[in-house]
């Protein structure tokens, strides 16, 4: 059963570790099939080492596992409230990689200091609010999802518009129209944590690029006319 959804996931999820941004069995990737409505994702702690794409879980969005012999992610929860509520993303990937994660855990944003930066993020990076005692105590992965969409209807955006986000205290979740695609923008995320952090040291603080220039970068790769790359 989606076999190859089950082999782009395993994909992505070496891709991650192959750019650094997972150690031990600190990550995951998922891709979501909205027809069948069934997501694909790692096992969890299996080792990246030793899994292959038949070791990858399918489960539905009620959380009930469909086909595998391992346990899903224990962070499950999380995708599924995301792809319930956003059924247009097709992947999800989310890790503990360095930089983004000094920015979750400052509960610090990562604002859009250049153009490499808007080249994939249409504006902040936002971060979300802590989860109270309450939500960590019950249905803490699920409530994870919960603050995702809250601080994205906060600023009016949605994941394919920002397809990055900082979960307070804990770290950086990316979406994509694939589970390749939410592999390349974790990496970016990553890649914009670190200069907006040098940037910093260097300036004594954030200043937010030009908003044309923001503007002109984003909507040359991105929308109805965009003229970036080849047909």
């Amino acid at each position: 059963m989606l076999e190859t959804l089950k082999k782009d996931v395993y994909e992505a999820n070496l891709e991650i570790v192959k750019q650094g941004l997972v150690i031990y069995t600190w990550g995951n990737a998922s891709g979501f099939d909205p027809e069948k409505k069934l997501l694909v994702i790692k096992p969890s702690g299996v080792d990246y080492d030793t899994m292959g794409p038949e070791d990858m879980v399918v489960v539905d969005l009620d959380g009930n596992v469909v086909e595998g012999s391992y346990k899903p992610s224990s962070d499950t929860p999380t995708h599924r409230y995301l792809y319930k509520t956003y059924p247009e993303l097709r992947g999800i990937v989310h890790t503990h990689s360095q930089w983004a994660t000094t920015f979750a855990q400052a509960k610090q944003n990562i604002p859009p200091l250049g153009t490499t930066h808007a080249d994939y993020f249409y504006g902040t990076i936002p971060i979300t609010r802590p989860l109270n005692n309450e939500e960590i105590a019950k249905d803490y992965e699920w409530n994870t999802g919960a603050v995702i969409r809250e601080i994205y209807e906060n600023i009016g955006q949605t994941p394919l518009e920002i397809p990055g986000v900082l979960v307070a205290e804990h770290g950086p979740f990316a979406f994509g129209d694939s589970p390749a695609k939410a592999a390349h923008n974790a990496k970016v995320m990553e890649e914009v944590a670190k200069m907006a952090y040098h940037t910093a040291i260097l300036s004594g603080g954030f200043k937010s690029m030009n908003k044309q220039l923001l503007d002109k970068h984003y909507l040359r790769k991105h929308g109805k006319n965009a003229y970036y790359g080849q047909k």
